[in-house]
Formats: C-alpha cells, sequence, structure tokens
C-alpha cells in the first residue's frame, strides 16, 4: 500500500490573541512570538496511515506545502515513522486558497508517483475551511471519501468507516482514492521518541520548487476573502461597596436590578 498523507503547517489555534496581528494589507495573521505546529487533523491522517502500514506494510510519503519554516512538519513526521517527506517551497502558501492548494498538492502528488490512497485532515484548524480533501480528488481525477475514522484492506480494497451525522457509514473502495480523516479516540497522534526525532534530521527530504509544477496561473478563484480581524471584546468590572456583608449583598441586588431595567 503506496500512501501520501498531505501535512499542513498553522499558528497554534492554542494562542492568545495578543501573541499575534494581523496584516490589514495581506489578509493574514502575522505570526509574531507564536508557534507553528502541525494541524492536529493532519497528524490524525497520518497516524491513520502509520497504523495502516503497522497491519500491512506498505510505504508513506508525507507532503507540505509552504516555506522552508514547514519543514519542521515534515521531520516530525519521519520521526513519528513516516518513510519519505517532500516540501514544495512557496512563500506564499499561507494565502493560498484550498483550491490553490489542491492544484499544488495535486501536481506534486503526480511529480512524486502514484499512490493507492492519500490522506488529508478534516479541515485546517487556522481557517477550517475543510474543502481542500475533495478539490485535490477532483484535481486527480479519483474519488473522494470524507469524515473517514478507520479504513483497513481487505483482498485488495479499502474498507472505510465514515461518520455521518446520524453514526456511521461503511464503504468499499478500488484504490486510487482521497480521502479526508477525522479525529476519533483511535487515531491520536503518537509521540515520537528522542532517538527517532534525531533520527528525522539525518533523514533526506526532497523539495520542489513551485515553480517546477508547470502550474497554469488561474484567476478563477471561487474564494475570496474580503476582511480579517481579531474580535474585540469590551468588558467592565464594578466594585459594590459595603461596611458588612449584609449591606455589600444589598447593594450588588440593587445594582442588578438598575442594570436590568436599563436592559428592557
Amino acid at each position: 500500500m503506496n500512501i501520501l498523507v498531505c501535512l499542513k503547517q498553522i499558528l497554534d489555534p492554542d494562542i492568545p490573541a495578543r501573541d499575534f496581528r494581523i496584516d490589514p494589507e495581506r489578509r493574514e495573521a502575522v505570526r509574531g512570538s507564536a508557534d507553528l505546529v502541525t494541524n492536529i487533523f493532519c497528524e490524525n491522517a497520518l497516524e491513520t496511515a502509520l497504523q495502516l502500514k503497522d497491519a500491512h506494510d506498505g510505504m508513506i510519503t508525507v507532503l507540505s506545502h509552504g516555506s522552508e519554516e514547514a519543514e519542521d512538519v515534515l521531520r516530525k513526521a519521519l520521526a513519528m515513522k513516516a518513510d519519505e517527506a517532500a516540501l514544495v517551497l512557496d512563500d506564499d502558501a499561507a494565502q493560498a486558497d484550498p483550491l490553490q492548494a489542491a492544484r499544488v498538492l495535486a501536481a506534486a502528488a503526480r511529480k512524486l508517483g502514484s499512490f493507492d490512497v492519500i490522506m488529508v485532515g478534516r479541515e485546517s484548524g487556522d481557517w477550517g475551511v475543510g474543502q481542500t480533501g475533495g478539490l485535490l480528488a477532483e484535481e486527480l481525477g479519483v474519488p473522494f471519501i470524507a469524515l473517514v475514522e478507520h479504513l483497513d484492506v481487505d483482498e485488495g480494497k479499502l474498507r472505510i468507516r465514515r461518520q455521518t451525522d446520524t453514526g456511521t457509514e461503511i464503504f468499499e473502495v478500488t484504490p486510487p482514492v482521497v480521502i479526508s480523516i477525522t479525529n476519533s479516540e483511535n487515531n491520536l497522534p503518537r509521540i515520537p521518541k528522542t532517538r527517532d526525532v534525531m533520527k528525522s534530521y539525518r533523514k533526506p527530504l526532497t523539495t520542489i520548487a513551485v515553480a517546477d509544477l508547470s502550474l497554469t496561473p488561474s484567476s478563477d478563484s471561487y474564494f475570496r476573502l474580503v476582511e480579517i480581524s481579531v474580535p474585540e471584546k469590551e468588558t467592565r468590572c464594578e466594585l459594590v461597596e459595603g461596611h458588612n456583608l449584609e449591606q455589600r449583598i444589598d447593594a450588588f441586588a440593587h445594582r442588578v436590578a438598575e442594570i436590568a431595567n436599563t436592559t428592557r
């Protein structure tokens, strides 16, 4: 089984707003002191691929589209026991919409070889659009199955279980296929050992310039970012006074009643 797992590097979604700022001209978040991490849903996809390899052997290649900093994402994947890694170098990758990203990933996948299964995370932790997987399948001309939580191999076919709003669905599909992996209790990402982390930096990394993919420039993007901003929340605090607890409770109740009357 030859598997390709697409990984995306994003700003840590758990950081507070004070650790980054918005560039209104480029309409994007500026990193500042924030950390860059692997999108967690992509790590779920990688863990699913690793489990499939453990059960049935095969080869796992990890692919990312980003700046030189995205090498960290691939090195971590190699430490988790992916076999090969490739990076499409593009300093403007952060501005790519899902269709542009899918076209780059599809061209890179063709350049790297043929794959039985291509896995992506269900969505990214920064934008959460969740469309790249389906668009990637369309670009490659293969089937797409979304929100997969488990898959296995049975006589050359993939047996896939996916989540739905009302339960689960079971599919059987003949490769090649693109699938998006959702998070479940069965695909929590493993933690690489220190020795494997050190060894990962001695493994070769294939780099591909986005210009070498011979992509035809296109202006037919369906996706347009109009504005981006950090939500602002105003909070005020009032202190009630009183010589004892009973007086403070009375003052508090009186103030609450005043606020309630003014908001009616």
